[in-house]
């Protein structure tokens, strides 16, 4: 059998790390080639590694993250309410096993989606199924799933998620099906799964916006019970960068 044949097989069962780390070894003479019992476990970890790889690049494509952005590019300031120490703490996500929520709110422009977006990458990269929503597409995908009889697959497939990230909140009206939906999701992810809220309002007006005292108060109990504020301060940054 030869090299062509074996690397075809290990194709065709999908091992495609260590096809690929086979290819790489005929370039190699002879004598530079590694032992027998070295060869198999790194062909064992480039498979290991291609697979971490794929699952990577499938969680960043399916985020729908609205900023392509890494933990580097956020600005930490006393100005902005975020210190450095913060934002380490936060990069490791270890949010998302501790099933905490990360309440971010701010005025306009003060970086808030592009924390959350930040964050959504880094656990993405960390191995954690990510997905963002802005709350205008949010209330929409949930009315049209109410319409066409999906919306219970639909909100199955957001639970699937290890951390739902929900930006906007409180710029457009909730109807009954938007905030039953999103009491079903709360319910669920809660104290398994994490959630990011990103909004304009503060907490303490969330409430209000929610409108419905009954849903608003379960909705609120499930967001705040076990969450992270974050107040981000100071001048747009869409202003100073123009």
């Amino acid at each position: 059998m030869n090299n062509q044949v074996t690397i075809a097989q290990l194709q065709q069962m999908k091992l495609k790390g260590m096809a690929e780390y086979y290819l790489s070894m005929e370039t190699l003479s002879p004598e530079n080639r590694p032992t027998l019992d070295l060869f198999m476990a790194k062909m064992v970890e480039s498979e290991i590694q291609y697979r971490n790889r794929k699952r990577t690049e499938m969680y960043l494509r399916t985020s729908r993250l609205r900023y392509n952005t890494v933990m580097e590019d956020v600005i930490c300031s006393e100005e902005r309410n975020l210190t450095k120490q913060t934002l380490q703490e936060l990069a490791d996500c270890d949010f998302i096993p501790r099933a905490q929520n990360l309440l971010i709110t701010g005025r306009t422009g003060c970086g808030k989606s592009f924390l959350a977006c930040a964050l959504g990458r880094q656990a993405c990269l960390l191995g954690h199924r990510v997905e963002y929503y802005s709350m205008n597409r949010f209330i929409e995908k949930i009315s049209m799933a109410k319409a066409d009889g999906t919306l219970l697959k639909v909100i199955n497939h957001i639970e699937r998620n290890s951390l739902v990230i929900f930006d906007d909140f409180g710029l457009q009206p909730l109807d009954d099906n938007s905030r039953l939906a999103l009491l079903q999701i709360l319910e669920d992810c809660y104290e398994r799964k994490s959630v990011i809220i990103t909004s304009q309002l503060p907490i303490a007006k969330w409430y209000d916006y929610i409108k419905e005292p009954t849903l608003a108060d379960a909705i609120m109990d499930r967001l705040t019970a076990n969450a992270r504020r974050i107040e981000l301060k100071g001048e747009s940054l869409r202003r100073k960068s123009k």
